[in-house]
């Protein structure tokens, strides 16, 4: 809200200055320079105070605690009970009863935490580790391959044309292609008629460790040496740990 006034208000003095004929002009000048410093002194002391910050730009108000609504502080902000539900739906949620903490930041957006049995199930819940998902890069634009992101992520036009005669289209019908941080090529197409495949690499890969891990484990049981027996089961096990460890990576 501070800056919006501040805005309003120097942009009001901007307007006069512009249009004024008279020779007190100048003070339009002072005036702007003086909300200018003001503004500016008011944002380092909110940097540097945290009562300054509670003072100009207030505190946040809970609106929801343990599933139940705080009427009072509900009037105090001048929030109805319609636009308490509006603002929740916004963020999925429709019983009030689901939210755990639901608070109104002093921005005036409605942050909310869903109770623990109503949030949504991720990998580490299950005990997953998922591998970090880095930015894919455009390499293709509008039929135009971009060089500048092939070279970011180590690769080259020859690959690019390689994987894109992989899944059967030309540059000139690509509209978008990004390539991810698996080193996999995703494309969308001008005519949106023409089904593309989906990248196999990364399920190819964990096939293949599978069928070395069973044909290491068939080695093992088809020879009557001891020692190469017992070789072939050290490393059909080495080999499974490493397709648990590298699986959730794969699986995505």
């Amino acid at each position: 809200m501070k800056e919006y006034i501040t805005g309003i208000t120097i942009g009001s003095l901007a307007a006069y200055v512009s249009l004024d004929l008279e020779s007190t002009w100048y003070l339009g000048l002072v005036s702007m320079t003086v909300w200018t410093v003001v503004s500016l002194g008011i944002e380092f002391l909110q940097l540097k105070s945290k009562t300054a910050r509670d003072l100009f730009d207030g505190k946040a108000t809970v609106l929801i605690k343990d599933g139940k609504i705080m009427e009072d502080n509900l009037k105090k902000e001048r929030i109805t009970t319609d636009e308490l539900m509006e603002q929740l739906r916004i963020k999925n949620v429709f019983k009030a009863a689901d939210v755990e903490f639901a608070i109104m930041e002093s921005s005036g957006d409605v942050s909310v935490l869903l109770t623990k049995e109503n949030q949504p199930l991720t990998p580490k819940h299950l005990g997953i580790n998922v591998g970090p998902e880095q930015e894919p890069q455009s390499v293709i634009m509008d039929g135009k391959i971009m060089d500048e992101p092939l070279a970011t992520i180590g690769l080259n036009r020859k690959w690019l044309d390689t994987e894109l005669e992989k899944l059967g289209v030309s540059i000139d019908n690509v509209f978008l292609g990004q390539v991810d941080s698996y080193g996999q090529l995703y494309v969308d197409l001008f005519d949106d008629q023409i089904k593309v495949p989906k990248p196999q690499k990364k399920a190819a890969l964990l096939a293949t460790l599978k069928k070395c891990e069973a044909d290491l484990e068939m080695f093992g049981l088809s020879t009557k040496e001891q020692n190469t027996k017992q070789m072939y089961e050290q490393c059909s096990k080495a080999l499974e740990k490493i397709i648990d460890e590298v699986k959730p990576l794969l699986i995505r």
